[in-house]
């Protein structure tokens, strides 16, 4: 129930983040946000009841798959320099490739929907990241469904920190 209770919570952040949004791109862009977040929720559960199975190399499977699916979207990629391509890189192995593989493993140690919240921690980082590697300062907007965010997820480890103590 407190997982429950701190997803809903998280969930509230996320509306905020996107509560501004308008115009047919941004309408496409929440609806695979929420289409990933379907998948992400259905692959934890996934390594969850296959504890015994290999998922890293699923998981590096998946980022292979999820790079020829958004190769259609990517427009203008043939004229990205080779510095930018060299950046495309790092973030797609350490971002994705070795932040995927590292939630795969830790997954298996959590139950499902805990599992799941700690990752939407990604959401309220990412303007954190930007501000630290481009000076660019999140809106208000931003920083308070963060807070929600960060504060469902503290407060569900918090509260099965004190269940495990009893």
């Amino acid at each position: 129930m407190r997982t429950i209770l701190a997803s809903l919570v998280a969930l509230c952040g996320a509306i905020i983040i996107v509560g501004n949004s308008s115009g047919s791109a941004d309408v496409l862009g929440i609806a695979l946000a929420c289409f990933m977040t379907f998948v992400i929720a259905a692959m934890t559960v996934a390594v969850r009841r296959h504890r015994d199975t290999p998922m890293v190399a699923a998981a590096a499977l998946s980022n292979l798959l999820g790079s020829i699916v958004s190769i259609p979207f990517a427009h203008g990629i043939a004229s990205v320099s080779a510095t930018d391509l060299m950046t495309l890189a790092l973030f797609g192995f350490l971002q994705v490739g070795l932040g995927l593989s590292l939630f795969v493993l830790g997954s298996r140690l959590l139950p499902s929907g805990q599992a799941t919240l700690i990752a939407t921690l990604e959401t309220p980082l990412m303007p954190f990241w930007v501000w630290l590697a481009f000076q660019e300062t999140p809106t208000a907007r931003a920083l308070i469904a963060g807070a929600l965010v960060m504060g469902a997820v503290v407060a569900d480890i918090a509260g099965e920190m004190r269940a495990q103590k009893r």
